[in-house]
């Protein structure tokens, strides 16, 4: 444009000529007469390349993305997989796998197989509308690289999420990171939105009907809140928290984060939600935070009681102290024959005895295993020593880390100075104290005596017990006052009569 204007100057108030402002500006005389005759350049005329690497295989190209029409659309070629087909069947063609993309991108165009869908941007009341969403993640649990899933819930009018993880996507997971969410949020949304997943929805009926779950229902029902759900295969009907996973995953699970426990990981991803409420999102007034506590106010009211999660049974505890919990078996301290009460939660099983809670174990969700603990075992092996060496629970514990290469060092010094019945027995005995002081007290104590070169049971009994040894701190107590309690010292003249009454009497 500044070059045509040059051009025009030059030859109105310059040389006057097309062939002098040619020769002056170092153009060609038709680019003169070009910005003679319009001020505006006209349109380059762009350069059609040929094709003679891909000319020898565009109709082989055609026909499979033809056939692609009538096959199922999760098994069509991809470009890359009609490249890799070219490699293999025509060996003789020598193209580019960039090449061979940008070829198939405008074939899919013209052929309709590719279209751009226009979306229409959303308003959502406060309160009105929450989003609800499973997804996938890596994490390092105690040095394990782990798959979880992670439950998010994003309220689409102020943009808040909460996001919590488990190790496996059950129903039962599912409701009780819906009640986790809304103690987040402060109360509960009119709606929440689903795609299909199994534990909401049974069978897809014509249209947006679905038949629920039962428990889906009750839960509905006892919180208060409607449901809707998307079309099949229609993510961008819950774009909000499809973008959220996104965002959160990117900023708050890169790089991979290494923590001991469940419980840990999810203390990391309360932060992360948290950490998000100072974030301000494109097109919106004010931060998460600063929305959510407007966003708080029109939420239907939390429920007094929250909904019960748990599958109760009474199960009978066998020979082994087990009892059996769908196809598993886990451990308890009761006498066999007893009935008790078995609470299967989404993560954790418990064992009730009466209003005790008498054992808790992490959930299997395998089949027909024994998850077992060795504190439930420790008054029978008091009885019979023997077992312990080759116990299950003994060995379960060395597995999940919880029996410290320590304990091995003392059991063994107790068997060489004691013998090995004797030896055994006194580890026992120091390990049923660790259930009364604390495991983590009773190992510190045992490393402690170990660094002193003191093997004996007696020496770690006095290191757990050592702080409590000290005497109660005796009150002052004040003097003032004490001489109302004075009274005259008794007279025993009187008594001393009597007794020489008594003498002359018996003489």
């Amino acid at each position: 444009m500044e070059l045509f204007e040059q051009i025009r100057r030059e030859y109105t108030h310059g040389v006057g000529t097309i062939q002098g402002a040619a020769r002056k500006l170092g153009v060609h005389r038709r680019m003169v007469r070009q910005a003679l005759a319009s001020a505006v350049p006209p349109e380059r005329k762009l350069a059609v390349r040929g094709k003679p690497s891909l000319g020898s295989v565009m109709e082989f190209i055609d026909v499979i993305l033809m056939a692609d029409e009538q096959a199922p659309k999760k098994q069509r070629h991809t470009a890359r997989r009609i490249w890799q087909r070219i490699g293999e069947e025509r060996p003789e063609a020598s193209v580019g796998e960039a090449t061979v993309r940008r070829y198939v991108r405008q074939r899919k165009q013209e052929l309709g197989q590719t279209r751009r869908e226009t979306f229409i941007p959303q308003v959502y009341d406060w309160g009105g509308e929450g989003q609800v969403d499973w997804y996938e993640a890596m994490a390092e649990v105690a040095n394990e690289m782990r798959k979880v899933y992670v439950f998010s819930m994003r309220a689409m009018a102020s943009g808040g999420a909460f996001h919590v993880a488990y190790y496996h996507a059950t129903q039962q997971a599912f409701l009780e990171a819906h009640e986790l969410a809304f103690g987040y949020f402060g109360g509960v949304f009119r709606c929440l939105r689903y795609d299909n997943l199994k534990s909401a929805v049974k069978k897809i009926l014509r249209g947006h009907q679905r038949e629920e779950t039962e428990r889906l229902i009750a839960f509905r029902s006892h919180w208060g809140f409607q449901t809707e759900f998307c079309n099949p295969a229609r993510g961008n009907e819950k774009g909000g928290v499809e973008g959220e996973v996104g965002y959160f995953r990117r900023n708050h699970l890169v790089p991979v984060p290494r923590v001991e426990d469940l419980a840990k990981l999810n203390v990391l991803l309360l932060s992360g939600c948290r950490q998000d409420q100072q974030r301000k999102i494109a097109g919106k007034p004010m931060p998460v935070g600063e929305a959510m506590e407007i966003e708080r106010e029109h939420l239907l009211a939390l429920a007094d009681e929250g909904f019960e999660l748990a599958e109760t049974s009474f199960p009978t505890v066998d020979g082994k102290s087990c009892v059996k919990v769908r196809t598993n078996w886990y451990s308890t301290p009761m006498q066999p024959g007893m009935r008790v009460r078995a609470r299967l939660l989404p993560a954790y099983v418990e064992i009730w005895q009466e209003r005790e809670r008498v054992a808790r174990h992490e959930r299997s969700f395998e089949r027909y295993q024994q998850v077992l603990d060795l504190e439930h075992y420790l008054d029978v092996l008091e009885r019979k020593p023997g077992a312990l060496a080759g116990s299950r629970p003994l060995q379960q514990w060395r597995e999940s880390g919880r029996w410290p290469q320590s304990f091995d060092r003392l059991w063994q010094s107790l068997e060489r100075r004691e013998g090995k019945q004797a030896g055994t027995r006194a580890m026992i005995e120091l390990l049923q104290q660790g259930s009364k002081h604390g495991w983590e007290r009773l190992q510190r104590c045992v490393e402690q005596a170990l660094d002193l070169g003191c093997t004996d049971a007696a020496a770690v009994r006095h290191l757990l017990v050592f702080g409590e040894l000290g005497h109660a701190p005796v009150e002052r107590f004040a003097l003032d006052g004490l001489e109302r309690y004075e009274r005259p010292l008794p007279v025993m003249s009187e008594y001393d009569l009597l007794l020489d009454e008594v003498v002359e009497v018996a003489r």
